[in-house]
């Protein structure tokens, strides 16, 4: 009789410890999905941004600085202590008896802790995390529909998921964006980086939010940018982001796609096409890959930036793997078959699948980058 082991317990499965084992990893979910929610509340209420500014701050404190309610302030940041996330001041006397709605409860401050404030708060840091709130629950707005597009084959578009999908993304990737892309990982590339310094002329495909285009001006003095988006609101995005930043005069974005693109009078106009982290969406990613190559010069080439995952499934996995799966079945899937026909590639494209569709997509060879990112890889596709 083959026996069945738990890969986490090492123990046969269907046992009583495996039972509890397994009972406590779906009991700890549950309480980070919970914590995922109050990152939400956080960041969208503004309450780490003033208790990092501000703190430590008293229930009243936070809801004046924020124009909430003390009521349900308070029960944030009690939850948010009791989860590890906030630190009561040292100063104030704790009562472990006191009742909740005694004076007590209201003079006690709180601190968000500097480390955790750059996780939570710090907008520009490589280790802010909680935009990906936002994206759980802009995806946890439309899980009926995607429950049903699980049923009948069909999608849901990225338009639908909103100002939080939309936002979870550009703010998330935006510290890579302008202080690591053309600082670090795009000098890996020794051609790519010396036709960005040579002052190329540069197509950011599936641009969203506009952070890649911006980012590309701003290092590379020379160069001028053209983003093209099919969802308006990103474009419009995108335009105030490179207002704030100043780099109007070298970056301009278009509401179309990369075959609307290749369709106008930029055929054949750009040294480097980009598609950061956008192809894995795409309903028809051929259809791109051949307008993007359309838009190239002779001798140019595109570069897809795209999420690291193993080049083949094993499982169980690692956490990489794990969160991208995660994402492709409340986001990136739904939104690909959005758009039928679709080949519904998802959040977890190996390097063999974009190798495939540039191949059919008409470009010669695709390689990767040496590059180094924990969840992201570069590759080169050449016509």
């Amino acid at each position: 009789m083959t026996t069945i082991t738990d890969s986490a317990t090492g123990t046969p499965d269907g046992t009583s410890a495996a039972v509890e084992a397994f009972t406590q990893r779906v009991f700890d979910a549950v309480l980070g999905a919970q914590e995922v929610q109050a990152i939400y509340l956080g960041d969208r209420l503004g309450y780490y941004a003033a208790l990092a500014e501000r703190g430590p701050l008293t229930s009243s404190e936070l809801a004046d600085a924020t124009g909430s309610t003390e009521r349900y302030a308070r029960e944030w940041l009690e939850h948010q202590a009791v989860c590890g996330y906030l630190t009561v001041a040292a100063d104030v006397d704790q009562d472990e008896n006191a009742d909740r709605g005694a004076g007590e409860a209201l003079s006690r401050r709180y601190l968000l802790p500097a480390g955790h404030a750059e996780v939570l708060a710090d907008v520009d840091s490589l280790n802010y995390l909680a935009p990906l709130a936002r994206f759980v629950a802009g995806a946890g707005r439309q899980l009926g529909e995607i429950a049903e597009a699980f049923r009948t084959g069909g999608g849901v578009s990225w338009e639908r998921f909103g100002a939080d999908a939309r936002e979870a993304q550009a703010a998330a990737n935006r510290p890579m964006f302008l202080s690591l892309l053309c600082q670090e990982l795009l000098p890996a590339a020794p051609e790519v980086h010396a036709t960005l310094v040579a002052g190329a002329r540069v197509a950011d495909i599936g641009c969203g939010a506009g952070w890649s285009s911006v980012a590309l001006a701003r290092a590379y003095p020379g160069v001028t940018v053209d983003g093209f988006d099919p969802d308006t609101e990103s474009v419009r995005l995108a335009e105030r982001n490179a207002a704030a930043l100043e780099v109007t005069d070298r970056v301009t974005f278009t509401d179309a796609d990369a075959a609307q693109a290749a369709d106008g009078e930029a055929v054949g106009g750009y040294d480097l096409v980009f598609a950061f982290e956008c192809v894995h969406d795409m309903a028809d990613p051929v259809a791109v890959l051949d307008a993007a190559r359309r838009l190239l010069t002779a001798g140019g080439s595109m570069i897809v930036m795209d999420e690291r995952c193993a080049e083949s499934f094993h499982a169980p996995a690692g956490e990489i793997e794990r969160l991208l799966y995660g994402y492709s079945l409340v986001g990136c899937l739904p939104d690909g078959m959005s758009r039928q026909p679709s080949v519904g590639t998802g959040t977890v494209m190996r390097p063999a699948t974009l190798a495939g569709y540039a191949e059919l997509a008409g470009f010669t060879s695709t390689e990767t980058l040496p590059i180094e990112h924990d969840f992201f890889r570069f590759y080169r596709l050449v016509p």
